[in-house]
């Protein structure tokens, strides 16, 4: 009984160690859109102009239809700092003597008051006080900084001339892969001559870097490391 306990032990274990792996895959909604056809359209006799293969003259090559490409610069750079400090701090004392009652005449030579208890064992006096105090302090500090090209396609064009982009690159390096992903909207009129826009002309941009092998996983906090850095620790 003993050995089959110690077994499912072992098992549970290598599955949770496999449900946390880390490894990440292409993402086929990355994927480069293809032009949209051109109708083929039936050349007339004597006539040499073929609108699938014309070249205009008198126009640049910034993207603007769908499946056009253009390079988007990477460079993003971010920087945040947040101090916090609380402090409170809050004191309660009561105090209630012994109730007294009035007394009886003085001819008969007792006190003006008598108390409701007279002894040490019975007294109705009491004393109650409280101190509270508490401080905390928070210090946070990060920066991030993104910098390289990539590639992206145009997958859409917008009623106003606005362009939704998307693009993935792999960078394969011994045994790991390293995704940059990149999606958003842009505005033609940022694009310069050379078909290329910053990252920072993006609209609602999502760009993730993210990668897999055996260096993204030894960075990888193990399963039962990270229940103890989360909430659900009690300690």
């Amino acid at each position: 009984m003993e050995k089959i306990i110690k077994l499912l032990i072992l098992c549970s274990l290598m599955i949770l160690t496999g449900c946390v792996s880390n490894e990440a895959k292409r993402d086929p909604a990355y994927a480069a859109v293809r032009p949209v056809a051109v109708e083929q359209q039936e050349n007339t006799d004597g006539a040499i102009f073929d609108i699938a293969t014309n070249i205009s003259l008198f126009e640049d090559y910034r993207a603007r239809r769908v499946g056009d490409i253009l390079m988007v610069k990477l460079e993003e750079e971010t920087e945040a700092e947040k101090e916090t400090e609380t402090i409170v701090k809050k004191s309660n004392s009561n105090s209630i003597t012994n109730p007294t009652v009035f007394g009886t005449t003085p001819e008969f030579d007792l006190p003006s008051v008598l108390p409701l208890a007279s002894n040490h064992n019975n007294n109705l006096a009491f004393s109650l006080g409280s101190t509270h105090d508490f401080k905390g302090q928070g210090d946070s500090d990060q920066s991030n900084e993104l910098t390289g090209e990539i590639s992206v396609s145009v997958v859409e064009v917008l009623p106003n001339g606005n362009m939704i982009i998307r693009g993935e690159k792999v960078i394969t390096i011994n045994q790991g892969n390293e995704y940059i992903r990149l999606s958003g909207i842009i505005s033609p009129r940022d694009i310069d001559a050379n078909n290329t826009i910053s990252s920072k002309r993006v609209a609602d941009a999502q760009i993730a870097y993210v990668g897999d092998g055996p260096t993204n996983d030894a960075n990888v906090t193990g399963w039962l490391s990270r229940f103890f850095l989360s909430a659900l620790m009690p300690f």
